[in-house]
């Protein structure tokens, strides 16, 4: 079985952005806490899925280096203007 473990983290944020955080966790009716370990989940989800597509990107820019293959920006377009249609097209084949 698996144990994670918890263990408290200490920030320093002014008191202009304490207060902002109050407010709105009162709004909300949470815990500061909760709001600020929620911000934090939210914000490392969204910054991992960037780190991956800019990952994915550079893949994809020394992929076509070395091989030369693409699909024009016309090609492509011509088919995603196709998507969910009755005779959507199927997706440009890549070339030198």
């Amino acid at each position: 079985m698996s144990h994670t473990s918890i263990a408290p983290t200490a920030i320093k944020i002014d008191q202009a952005t304490k207060d902002r955080v109050k407010r709105l966790a009162e709004a909300r009716d949470r815990t500061p806490h909760w709001l600020m370990k929620e911000a934090i989940s939210q914000y490392l989800e969204r910054e991992e899925q960037r780190e991956t597509l800019k990952q994915d990107t550079l893949n994809a820019w020394v992929e076509y280096q070395e091989t030369g293959l693409h699909a024009t920006s016309d090609e492509v377009q011509s088919w995603l203007t196709t998507w969910g249609e009755e005779n959507e097209t199927p997706a440009p084949v890549c070339h030198k």
